[in-house]
């Protein structure tokens, strides 16, 4: 079975030609077959796949004994380790125990991304402290979201990315919509404007660190 389900990975990422994957069975998702790290691994053997995730404790949509949740991101950081490749974690309502296993698993040493961040600075330094980067969907864009605009004023450049987290989550001036990829644009916005800099800086900044994270190709960048 395993090697069948390889198989089917092979071919679906082999025919998304402007596409990238990342392996991970979200926090979110109780009541399957657990991954292994060994399958966790295989399926990330191919050359598309550039991160295991999204992994990661979620506090806020499940409760009760979340023992299976805790070890579920062990394993992903372990997978991540064997392979080499980033993690995309997720937290929601989870930062301290997500730090711990963090720490106590090591995932320095692989580093990733805090996907959709919305903790606090603390957080956010300890998680930079651990080589992992902070990256901001549409929320920083929300008129509430002080904290978070607080967090992405004092984040430093080489350590932010940017993302939409489509379809949820649409950025002010599209709040309430669908969200889209393309609407990346007004959190870099909102970014530039919350540090005094520019659009073009934001957007150059964050695509380099994309590419440095993900061992991607750099290339030249044009907001206009």
């Amino acid at each position: 079975m395993r090697s069948v389900l390889a198989l089917i990975w092979k071919i679906f990422l082999e025919s998304a030609r402007l596409l990238n994957a990342s392996v991970g069975v979200h926090p979110d998702y109780e009541n399957i077959t657990e991954p292994t790290v060994a399958q966790l691994v295989e399926l990330a053997q191919h050359p598309k796949v550039i991160a295991i995730g999204e992994t990661g404790l979620d506090y806020f949509r499940l409760k009760g004994d979340l023992e299976w949740q805790r070890e579920r991101f062990r394993r992903h950081i372990r997978a991540a380790k064997a392979t080499q490749k980033p993690l995309i974690i997720h937290t929601r309502e989870a930062a301290e125990d997500t730090l711990r296993i963090m720490q106590e698993e090591d995932a320095a040493t692989i580093g990733g991304v805090m996907h959709c961040f919305t903790e606090n600075w603390d957080v956010a330094q300890r998680a930079i402290e651990m080589n992992f980067y902070i990256s901001f969907s549409g929320i920083v864009t929300f008129k509430n979201a002080l904290m978070l605009k607080e967090v992405a004023r004092k984040v430093p450049l080489n350590r932010m990315l940017i993302e939409t987290d489509s379809p949820y989550l649409a950025p002010v001036p599209h709040r309430g919509k669908t969200n889209q990829p393309a609407f990346v644009k007004h959190v870099a916005e909102e970014i530039a404007k919350l540090r005094e800099t520019s659009l073009d800086e934001i957007a150059t900044a964050t695509t380099d660190n994309f590419n440095t994270l993900f061992r991607l190709p750099h290339t030249s960048l044009t907001t206009h």
